[in-house]
């Protein structure tokens, strides 16, 4: 099993390394690719020193399971080129999430609709990973009719520039900017670049890749991304309007049985889930569980997980194990 790790050198690349080391995943030759700028640099992994490679070396080097995180027009240009020489592309960017050729997958919920057909699969958005984590098991047993979900989205998810932006602040140094204005001590309600309809395209990636991952485009789903000044995972406020009435002991009990999730809700204890402990980990956080008072059939959660982990790298992992474990690769 040849994997090529395309993006190897940024924050969500770097991450897949690690995800790819933790979960002891099985390669028998790694490719770490990059752009032109980083062709040559060198990078330890697991005792190993390896050097960068360009994208056209890694096309000829044929890998079976290419994991991208270089952004859509890279995708866009690239992953049709790895297609052609066999190789499975799972892509972390918005290239390919909404079309209708291709898959959007987060494995828990939809892994069971990928063949060996799929040679290019998309890995969702960060901040949809985690609530459809969350609301999956609740979807399957009281049906989701409208979501609002308001977010609190990590610097991390902007990348390096941005990281570099908001401890560059703390200490009072002037460098690049990576937003239009300052992050530390601030809340910038401006995620992606705003659309004709007055949302951003981070929200309305929320409202469209929830419909497809679920396989149901009569759920209404609304959003306000916001970036806050923090490192280590994105928050969630989120709204939930079922079809069916639910017992709040049981939805309790359907999130601590739901793979992945770790239920944090016992605020008289100021137990609930935060950025600063989902840090590094691979699980959704949930807490502040409680009806909604002014309608029925209606709850408030709150999700907290690392956006660059089960957000990222951790789910292009798993879809390309669950690609192996099914034997449609290779």
């Amino acid at each position: 099993m040849k994997i090529a790790v395309v993006g190897a050198t940024g924050l969500v690349g770097t991450e897949m390394l690690n995800v790819i080391a933790e979960r002891n995943f099985p390669y028998n030759e790694l490719l770490l690719v990059a752009s032109a700028r980083s062709v040559g640099k060198k990078i330890k992994f697991k005792g190993e020193e390896y050097t960068v490679i360009g994208m056209q070396e890694a096309v000829d080097e044929k890998p079976d399971i290419a994991i991208f995180s270089a952004g859509g027009g890279t995708s866009l240009e690239w992953a049709p080129k790895f297609e052609a020489a066999g190789t499975v592309v799972i892509d972390n960017s918005s290239a390919w999430r909404m079309s209708p050729e291709h898959k959007l997958i987060v494995p828990e919920i939809n892994g069971h609709e990928l063949n060996k057909e799929h040679k290019i699969i998309a890995n969702p958005n960060c901040s949809t990973i985690q609530m459809v984590i969350a609301l999956a098991g609740l979807h399957k047993k009281y049906t989701i009719k409208r979501i609002v979900v308001s977010t609190y989205q990590s610097v991390t998810g902007t990348g390096k520039d941005a990281v570099d932006q908001l401890m560059n602040e703390r200490k009072g140094i002037e460098g690049p900017m990576a937003y239009p204005y300052k992050i530390d001590l601030n809340v910038l309600p401006h995620i992606d670049v705003f659309l004709d309809n007055g949302y951003t395209k981070e929200e309305m990636k929320m409202v469209n890749e929830t419909k497809k991952i679920f396989s149901d485009p009569d759920i209404l789903v609304t959003a306000t991304t916001v970036r806050i000044p923090v490192v280590g995972g994105h928050a969630e406020s989120v709204n939930v309007e079922f079809h069916k009435d639910f017992a709040l002991d049981e939805v309790r009990d359907i999130l601590e049985n739901t793979p992945g999730v770790i239920v944090q809700d016992d605020p008289a204890n100021n137990i609930y889930p935060m950025p600063i402990n989902s840090h590094g980990r691979d699980e959704v956080f949930v807490g502040r569980l409680r009806r909604d008072e002014t309608q029925p059939k209606t709850i408030n959660i709150w999700v907290v997980a690392d956006n660059l982990r089960k957000g990222a790298a951790t789910n292009a992992v798993q879809i390309a194990e669950y690609m192996i474990e099914n034997k449609l690769v290779g």
